[in-house]
């Protein structure tokens, strides 16, 4: 087969988001938050384990430490005790309470508004800054690439072979999506990869846009 042109492949990009809008809207994030600040912790304690997950802890978590100021000043031990069940606690916890005391000393108690900012915090990685930017503040400057959005990316062949890091993986999405489409990617393919494009038996042949996937089994 020829290679796709670049302009062949943004208008198919756009296509596919066509019926991603019209199958999911905008999307929604799956993580139980209420402002900046929990909306980081909850994502920040998402790694390498559900949402929902998270949902369960975050409340308890969220009730016992309810401001940064509260978090930056709690015992690690007793955080860990708290989420536990989600894995790598040792890490998460000593990361989300660095975290708040890096937000109240350095930015007055305030989640920044700004994506080179936000990821001189304490575990919080591009991923996770491009996440709070979209969904938090509905400022993206990119967009989260987290195991779904790469998967997806590759099968759709919307990122190529060379793209084998997140990073490489989101800059050549950025070259097919404009920017006003970049608050919704993420959160539209976490819903699709958990729907139809699975990591294992992908349903190609109920997929919505399987006549736009390359890799299609549909």
């Amino acid at each position: 087969m020829p290679r796709e042109t670049n302009t062949a492949k943004r208008a198919r990009a756009m296509a596919i988001e066509e019926r991603m809008l019209q199958h999911y809207g905008e999307g929604e994030c799956s993580l139980d938050y209420t402002d900046p600040f929990r909306l980081t912790v909850a994502v920040i304690l998402s790694a390498q384990c559900t949402d929902a997950a998270v949902n369960k802890v975050t409340p308890i978590l969220f009730s016992r430490y309810p401001t940064p100021a509260d978090l930056a000043q709690a015992d690690i031990a007793d955080v860990e005790d708290i989420i536990h069940s989600l894995g790598f606690f040792h890490n998460k916890a000593k990361n989300i309470v660095k975290m708040a005391q890096a937000v109240v000393s350095d930015f007055g108690g305030q989640i920044p508004n700004d994506l080179d900012l936000l990821q001189t915090l304490p575990g919080v990685g591009r991923k996770t800054a491009n996440v709070v930017m979209a969904e938090a503040f509905r400022n993206a400057q990119g967009i989260a690439v987290d195991t779904h959005v790469n998967r997806i990316a590759h099968r759709l062949k919307l990122a190529g072979p060379s793209a084998n890091t997140p990073a490489k993986t989101e800059a050549q999405l950025l070259k097919v999506y404009p920017k006003e489409y970049w608050l919704y990617i993420n959160h539209q393919w976490v819903h699709f990869g958990r729907d139809y494009c699975r990591a294992q038996r992908p349903k190609c042949a109920d997929c919505f846009i399987s006549d736009l996937c390359p890799t299609s089994n549909g």
